[in-house]
C-alpha cells in the first residue's frame, strides 16, 4: 500500500519551502500538482526530478479512481497545489477523503498557508476565528453575508484584486462602515503590505490604489 502526502508549497517566497518537504517529493514516485507549469519552476528550482500528472479542480473528480488504484498497488504520491497547502480553497479534500476510505495512510506535512500569516498580521482577536474562503460569487452572496454579519469570531477570506472592492462594500452594506479590517496582499513577496483600518476606510484606500497579486482579507467579529 502506498502513502499520500500533503505537501505544502511557498506561497511567494521559495525559502519558505521546508527541508522535508524537499526531501518527499524527491523520494515519492509521483507529484500531484494543480498546474504542472506552474510547479514545474518550483521543482527545477530545487533539483527535484520526480514525475509530475495534473491534479485540480476540474479533473480530480475523473481521475481519483485511478489513482486510488495506484496508490493501492504501493505507489507513494505527494500532492501540491500552486502555492500554500493543499485543500485549503484548492483541489485535495476529495482525494484526501478517498484515501481515508480506502484505508490509504495521508500525511500532511505543516508548511507555507496564507491565512496563517495574515490573521497573526492584522492585530485582529485570533483565539477564534472564521475562515471563509471565497465568498459565493453571485448565488448565496447576501445570504451569506447576511449570516456573518452576526458572527462574533474574526472572520477570514481569500479574494482576488478584481473583485476586492466589491466585497469591500458589501462589508460596510453588511457589517457597518465602522467594522475593523485588515487586507494582506502579496505575503511574503516583494511589494508585501498589509492594510489595517475600518471597512470604509479600508475600501477608500484600494479605490484610491487598486489592488494586485494575492489577497487575505480579515474582518472582526461583531462586537457583543
Amino acid at each position: 500500500m502506498g502513502k499520500l502526502y500533503i505537501v505544502p508549497t511557498p506561497i511567494g517566497n521559495l525559502k519558505d519551502m521546508t527541508f522535508r518537504a524537499v526531501e518527499v517529493l524527491k523520494e515519492v514516485d509521483l507529484i500531484l500538482a494543480e498546474d504542472t507549469r506552474t510547479s514545474g519552476k518550483l521543482l527545477k528550482h530545487f533539483e527535484i526530478t520526480t514525475h509530475m500528472q495534473s491534479h485540480h479542480m476540474h479533473n480530480e473528480h475523473k481521475t481519483i479512481e485511478n489513482l486510488i488504484k495506484k496508490l493501492k498497488s504501493g505507489i507513494n504520491v505527494a500532492l501540491i497545489s500552486d502555492a500554500g497547502t493543499p485543500a485549503i480553497s484548492d483541489p485535495g479534500f476529495l482525494l484526501t477523503r478517498a484515501c481515508i476510505e480506502n484505508n490509504i495512510e495521508v500525511d500532511c506535512l505543516p508548511g507555507a498557508t496564507a491565512f496563517v500569516p495574515a490573521l497573526v498580521n492584522s492585530g485582529l482577536p485570533n483565539d477564534k476565528f472564521v475562515f471563509e474562503g471565497f465568498l459565493p460569487v453571485k448565488k448565496g452572496r447576501q445570504t451569506r453575508l447576511l449570516l456573518l454579519a452576526e458572527e462574533t469570531r474574526t472572520i477570514i477570506f481569500y479574494e482576488s484584486p478584481h473583485k476586492l472592492l466589491k466585497t469591500l462594500a458589501n462589508f460596510c452594506e453588511y457589517f457597518g462602515e465602522d467594522r475593523d479590517v485588515s487586507v494582506s496582499r502579496e505575503l511574503t513577496k516583494l511589494y508585501e503590505e498589509t492594510i489595517r483600518g475600518t471597512a470604509k476606510e479600508v475600501l477608500e484606500y484600494y479605490t484610491n490604489k487598486p489592488p494586485k497579486g494575492e489577497i487575505v482579507v480579515v474582518v472582526g467579529g461583531k462586537k457583543q
